[in-house]
């Protein structure tokens, strides 16, 4: 009946502590938050939601499947996916210890003792010894290290899916600027070929008319020069082109080879400019969110240090049989049992609680400094993108301009020169202007369609909410518990 009463008053205890946690409870603290974001365009209107796939926008189904295979392959995206996977185990590892600890065990084994040391001998000697028996240990946790530790844990797990979802954020935009990149240079490769099939039918006429007498010789290397020039800048795009090519393959987690083509970069649609209130951003930014789940970590492990300064008590118990016979084992007097408890409680560690407090403290000030960072370096790379994407439209807009102009100046040159009102030297001018400029304004057209890319990014904005390549373990990740009890 005494055994029973102490049983009640320990479950009892149990009960009324179960709330109970030491340390501070997570509050997000407040950041400034602009009104608006610095260079928006608010004249174009993108929906977001989750489900959407910016990249679609593009038109382009090549594109599509190569963001497909990336998000399926890459293997910084598997690592990461894993990684999830790891930080999931350590939740269950860590949350074990709020729950009884059952077991059983079983030995056998045949011992003979000395005849001359003068202890008491069995009867049969040498002798069996076999045992069975189940067995019970539990952490009471009074104090809340257990849940505090748990906490943190699912924390850092919630982290982990976080940085994944980073990951494919970094991957896609990647694997899409890499294909913008690519086509771009396949842009300027046949700009670069064209131009060399013109200097070679320019070369092939000046060379007939240099063997009549026509031209002098100082003309006939300038179109010798203008050819050799033009061939330099194929064989230099083909070998970016290839580099190109290699590093997309990299991204798609394959081998180097061939990467197939859509759309040329003149034919792709730009993407539109999302726009939304500058809060939005600390939800969608997994970035933003990692870092306050390392904040929510941090704070938690606060508690789980200064659990240590109070009492740990712990339950154990076990219940078998021991024989030096098998048979004997499933007899009555083969029973034996053993309940205990443990209360163990610091007195004096030198310190070493305290350090342990000090240093949780400190991890947790630089975890807040960390994700107040995080909000800021969010803010500013919008900014940077949105004034990215404006400054280099306009900068295509004037290129574009440059290149009609030039157009129309290297055909009134070649006319003059035809008609034997101006040297060659000014046809040449032109058509070196003309052909700089086209390359220049591919470079834009790539560079706007890659700045609309990094504007999606650091929006994290318009993805998907989980990877079709590595989910989490579980469906949702829920935020992790607070009480209110110090």
């Amino acid at each position: 009946m005494k055994r029973r009463t102490v049983s009640r008053l320990i479950l009892l205890a149990t009960l009324a502590a179960a709330g109970c946690a030491v340390g501070p409870d997570y509050v997000r603290p407040p950041v400034d938050v602009p009104q608006a974001y610095r260079f928006a365009d608010e004249g174009i209107n993108v929906p977001q939601t989750p489900a959407t796939y910016w990249w679609s926008q593009m038109n382009d189904p090549v594109l599509d499947g190569l963001i497909a295979t990336a998000r399926a392959n890459n293997k910084d995206l598997l690592i990461a996916a894993a990684r999830v996977e790891e930080y999931y185990g350590r939740v269950m590892t860590t949350r074990s210890g709020l729950f009884p600890q059952v077991g059983i065990e079983a030995g056998g084994g045949r011992q003979r003792i000395s005849t001359t040391n003068g202890t008491a001998l069995p009867i049969n000697n040498p002798f069996n010894q076999t045992h069975v028996a189940a067995t019970a240990s539990w952490e009471i946790d009074l104090f809340g290290r257990i849940r505090r530790l748990t906490e943190a844990a699912k924390a850092d797990w919630q982290a982990s899916e976080l940085a994944r979802r980073s990951t494919e954020i970094s991957v896609v935009a990647a694997t899409a600027s890499a294909y913008i990149t690519l086509r771009d240079l396949d842009n300027r490769l046949r700009i670069s070929q064209d131009t060399l099939e013109s200097r070679r039918g320019a070369l092939e006429l000046f060379r007939e008319r240099f063997q009549g007498g026509v031209v002098s010789e100082v003309e006939f290397a300038q179109a010798r020069s203008e050819y050799a020039s033009a061939l330099t800048s194929v064989e230099q795009f083909r070998q970016q082109v290839a580099l190109q090519e290699d590093l997309l393959a990299g991204l798609l987690g394959e081998n180097p080879r061939e990467i197939p083509r859509g759309k040329s970069i003149s034919e792709l649609t730009l993407p539109g400019v999302p726009v939304g209130l500058p809060s939005t951003l600390l939800e969608q930014r997994p970035d933003v969110l990692l870092a306050e789940q390392n904040l929510v970590a941090a704070n938690a492990r606060i508690g789980a240090a200064r659990a240590e300064y109070f009492p740990t008590i712990s339950l154990t118990g076990a219940f078998g049989a021991a024989s030096t016979a098998l048979s004997g084992l499933w007899t009555g007097p083969a029973r034996a049992w053993s309940f205990a408890g443990l209360i163990s409680m610091p007195i004096f560690t030198g310190g070493a609680i305290a350090g342990d407090v000090k240093q949780a403290e400190a991890i947790q000030t630089q975890s807040l400094q960390a994700y107040q960072q995080s909000i800021q370096t969010a803010f500013r790379e919008v900014a940077d993108a949105l004034v990215s994407v404006q400054r280099t439209r306009d900068q295509l807009n004037a290129k574009t301009d440059q290149v009609d102009a030039l157009g129309r100046y290297a055909s009134l040159a070649r006319d003059r020169y035809e008609g034997g009102y101006t040297s060659y030297l000014e046809v040449l001018d032109s058509e070196r202007a003309l052909f700089a400029a086209q390359l220049d304004q591919s470079t834009l057209i790539g560079s706007e369609f890659g700045q609309l890319v990094q504007l999606y990014k650091a929006l994290g904005g318009g993805w998907p909410v989980e990877s079709e390549a590595a989910q989490a373990p579980q469906a949702s990740l829920s935020q992790p518990e607070t009480r209110n009890k110090e």
